[in-house]
């Protein structure tokens, strides 16, 4: 979980021109489900879920909590994005206390192809810029995730090491705060 500072959580709903960037609802609970029990999106974040654990673990109203946002579309969710301090525990930083920003990201397979990946992530990242003014982020993905590599690149994120982490080679970037214009 991150702390946003005086930036009181939730925002109010980013909008572009195609999605929204919202708080999660009791209604995004069977899409949570769905998008950690689904196959394709467990190719490269450890595999996935038994869907009966998922029923019993998730709750009424999944991701509520700071750093959450749900990605909608027509009113439904077809994916999320977090905001994160990296464990300190795990490989990969670029401060001395660990504790920088991580950004993360999940779509349903439906919803792959589309550009609402790099919509969203583009629009979360202004938003965290403006609320944490000052912070690199960071983004850790595996090296075979060809997708995921090609979005780090087009949001900014440059390499700053590779290694090995559940099992696979993992890509660890930053993308350096924005500088103020002016």
């Amino acid at each position: 979980m991150i702390e946003f500072g005086p930036v009181t959580w939730p925002p109010a709903p980013i909008r572009t021109e195609r999605l929204v960037l919202r708080q999660s609802e009791a209604r995004d609970r069977a899409a949570v489900i769905e998008l950690f029990a689904s196959p394709e999106v467990g190719t490269y974040t450890g595999g996935p879920r038994p869907r009966d654990e998922l029923e019993a673990a998730v709750p009424e109203v999944p991701g509520r909590r700071p750093g959450f946002f749900v990605i909608d579309v027509e009113g439904a969710m077809i994916g999320m994005i977090t905001l994160d301090r990296r464990d300190a525990g795990r490989p990969g930083h670029i401060r001395p206390d660990a504790r920088e920003v991580e950004l993360g990201y999940m779509l349903l397979p439906e919803a792959w192809g589309r550009g609402y990946a790099a919509e969203a992530c583009a629009v979360a990242l202004d938003w965290c810029a403006d609320a944490l003014p000052g912070e690199p982020v960071v983004l850790c993905t595996q090296t075979a995730n060809d997708r995921a590599m090609r979005l780090a690149a087009k949001l900014g994120f440059t390499e700053v090491e590779r290694f090995e982490e559940y099992g696979a080679e993992q890509w660890f970037g930053v993308r350096p705060p924005a500088t103020p214009s002016g």
